[in-house]
């Protein structure tokens, strides 16, 4: 699933590549990825791309129409949608079926980007809204960890609020913090050395620091790491350089200890016995709990 590092490298490709730029066409090929009804697509038409930023997971698109009203192009990727880019669209409209095309939008140059979303579980989710702050899920996003209200005291807040809820899930709930999601949260409890089944109100202060610095950190590294790279690198990039997050089996960048795996009914977390669990196994089934 793209996460904040991803989102804020697509963004930043369209910013790059498509500010300025009029829409010719607007095609939501899969219907059911509009969750909007009102503004149409067709308000699209001839309006100008004039920013593209991000919003936790969310990618927005700011648009300008030809009377000056401002409309939002907000898309969430789900799990398995992804951004292509090209500088050529076709002239046809877009079909969907095996493609996974789900949208289509073409600049009057004729070049523009495809939304596309593989597999059978089809939950990529494209708004056409006057505000963000209208699609539910951002409106209920938390703090981004790149705002510079995120301080160490604001995560210390963050995870007393949290209680005894597992520190690995307080760090993907998007209502608390934007953005991070499976492998970034993995990524950054390993480079702290915690557990992901740490209850978030157990943290001492020089662990929440070490927790907030490895946190930022990571999620900057990546975002350089994907600097200048077009959209059709970037999942490479980012496989390429996680550490223990879907790297079962392999040895741990660090002590070498083969890094484990917990696996849910959808989806899956890695990390290091020997760095964040003191060298215990954690039980590798839904309702997880430490071996005795």
């Amino acid at each position: 699933m793209p996460e904040l590092p991803e989102m804020e490298a697509l963004a930043a490709v369209l910013r790059e590549r498509a500010v300025g730029k009029v829409v010719a066409r607007a095609e939501p090929v899969a219907i059911n990825a509009l969750r909007t009804v009102s503004p149409a697509p067709a308000d699209l038409l001839g309006a100008t791309l004039a920013d593209a930023g991000r919003r936790g997971k969310f990618l927005d698109l700011v648009f300008a129409t030809p009377t000056g009203e401002r409309l939002d192009l907000v898309a969430h990727l789900a799990r398995a949608g992804w951004l292509r880019w090209k500088d050529s669209q076709p002239a046809a409209p877009g079909k969907g079926g095996r493609s996974g095309l789900a949208w289509r939008l073409v600049f009057t140059d004729g070049s523009g980007f495809d939304l596309t979303e593989a597999g059978t579980q089809k939950r990529l989710a494209v708004y056409l809204v006057r505000d963000p702050a209208e699609v539910p899920g951002v409106a209920r996003l938390g703090i981004d960890p790149f705002d510079d209200a995120f301080t160490t005291d604001a995560l210390a807040g963050l995870l007393a609020a949290a209680g005894r809820g597992q520190l690995k899930g307080v760090l993907t709930d998007q209502s608390v913090l934007a953005g991070v999601g499976n492998a970034y949260s993995d990524e950054a409890l390993w480079a702290a050395r915690l557990s992901p089944f740490a209850p978030a109100n157990s943290l001492s202060a020089e662990k929440v620091t070490t927790l907030h610095g490895a946190l930022v950190g990571v999620l900057r590294a990546a975002v350089e790491a994907a600097g200048g790279l077009g959209a059709a690198d970037l999942k490479a990039e980012k496989k390429a350089n996680l550490a223990v997050h879907g790297r079962t089996g392999q040895p741990c960048p660090r002590c070498g200890e083969t890094v484990r795996q917990v696996a849910f009914a959808d989806r899956s977390l890695q990390y290091c016995p020997a760095c964040q669990t003191g060298g215990r196994v954690l039980a590798d089934r839904r309702l997880s709990r430490l071996l005795k």
